[in-house]
């Protein structure tokens, strides 16, 4: 006689398991989120935003909001006779850095025990992060709004037309506040997410994937993997050095703020200039971003139009950014010939170059664009010009395709160095050839 026992595949068996997969993903959430904000919060505090008046909570929420990829809007209010015009776009690399690595991390913790893993649900996994992900990200663009007070006066006779046009615009300050586009900020928040989901797995060497996607595995991820190490090199090399600055020349709590908020800002844009790569850009008025002193006057040369920031620019102010090129030289091919190492003993030289070229400018086209900085603040009486002591502008826009070209240029020669020199190395998946014994038989090499 045979039985057959009740199999426990219902819903009451799969709710654990279903809570603790909504449990992990919100872990991976939340832990992203609580270290972009620690990150935003001594950064924005570094750069003294503590003494603004109320709304503290609020721009660390907006600096979260701006390194996830969201969109915020300046405006301002100076009374009938008057008008203000700001705007900003910028990413906080450092914020965004630091959120894309812990919920990369987390998101791949569960899935470390496991042999393989199988698309529905490794896609639901990522469901399930996605959609928290907007959820948290909506809730702080409900927070990431606040209007400030901003002050005219400034010395005697900024007073005396502090007084004057207090009476003008009908105020004793005009105010300029800030607010979260929500479509945007969603739209490309889930860009955002879904960007470093997929790139944690592909950086990932030791993370299973899908079975119709193992055989991408050798090509892909060591590649993805020396890419990363590349970028995270240059961040960690601009630590140092701003570190070293800090100590040595003053100013440490504003070079901390440039570190804790844009260190990735100015370390790519290192690399995009080391290997040929160029931006342009300019700096109007009394203010500016924080940024090296050597890119603030490369950028205030040309008042009538947009000055090229490259490797000649650079060094015409300071000739050690010649350096740059050389650093790129030994990082880059370092990390090719880790992704060599790390690749099948069977790849050939000329698959080596080719993959480490695309990789390398499929990575600056990601890298370089979020660069791109605008910032505009101006006043205005009855509609005529700016104010020139309260008006100013920033730009810096990446040449995006130029620095692309040469990073692939720069990828295919590596490549091929890095292999050549990973050829005297022990590898994955090499054998030994047999010895021959005297007696002609043939046995296994030591």
């Amino acid at each position: 006689m045979s039985s057959r026992l009740p199999t426990n595949s219902g819903p009451a068996h799969d709710a654990p398991h279903l809570a603790r997969h909504w449990g992990e993903a919100l872990a991976a959430v939340l832990a992203g989120f609580v270290a972009m904000a620690v990150v935003a919060a001594l950064g924005l505090w570094a750069a003294g935003a503590a003494d603004l008046p109320g709304g503290f909570v609020n721009v660390v929420a907006a600096v979260v909001v701006m390194a996830a990829g969201g969109q915020i809007d300046l405006s301002g209010d100076a009374g009938a006779l008057a008008g203000t015009n700001a705007e900003l776009t910028a990413m906080p690399l450092t914020v965004t850095l630091v959120g894309a690595l812990v919920t990369g991390f987390c998101f791949l913790l569960p899935l470390r025990h496991h042999a393989v893993a199988r698309t529905r649900d490794l896609l639901a996994r990522a469901g399930r992060t996605v959609l928290l992900w907007l959820a948290g990200l909506a809730c702080l663009s409900a927070l990431a709004r606040h209007d400030f007070p901003v002050s005219i006066g400034g010395g005697e006779s900024q007073d005396v037309m502090s007084d004057l046009f207090g009476e003008l615009l009908e105020a004793a300050d005009p105010t300029v506040g800030f607010r979260t586009e929500l479509g945007p900020t969603l739209f490309f928040g889930l860009l955002w997410i879904l960007g470093v989901l997929l790139m944690a797995l592909l950086v990932s060497r030791g993370t299973p994937l899908p079975p119709r996607l193992v055989r991408y595995h050798e090509a892909v991820r060591p590649v993805a993997s020396a890419m990363l190490l590349l970028l995270l090199a240059y961040v960690l090399l601009g630590l140092v050095i701003g570190i070293v600055v800090a100590a040595t020349r003053g100013h440490a709590t504003e070079t901390f703020a440039v570190i804790l908020l844009g260190l990735p800002n100015v370390s790519w844009l290192a690399l995009g200039v080391g290997i040929g790569g160029s931006w342009e850009g300019t700096v109007e008025g009394p203010f500016g971003l924080p940024m090296p002193p050597i890119l603030d006057a490369v950028l205030r040369t040309d008042t009538a139009g947009l000055s090229t920031v490259d490797l000649s620019s650079l060094a015409d102010y300071d000739s050690r950014a010649w350096w740059l090129l050389p650093v790129a030289a030994v990082l880059v091919l370092a990390v090719a010939f880790v992704a060599a190492v790390r690749s099948p003993a069977r790849t050939r030289l000329w698959q080596h170059a080719l993959h480490l070229g695309i990789a390398f400018a499929l990575t600056m086209l990601v890298v370089t664009p979020v660069t791109l900085v605008e910032a505009r603040f101006g006043l205005s009486i009855l509609g005529i010009g700016d104010l020139e002591s309260l008006g100013g502008r920033v730009v810096l826009r990446p040449h995006i395709w130029k620095t692309a070209g040469f990073a692939l240029l720069w990828g295919l020669v590596a490549g091929f160095l890095g292999a050549l020199l990973a050829s005297r190395v022990r590898r994955r998946g090499e054998v030994d050839a047999p010895l021959e014994d005297p007696a002609g038989e043939q046995r296994p090499k030591a």
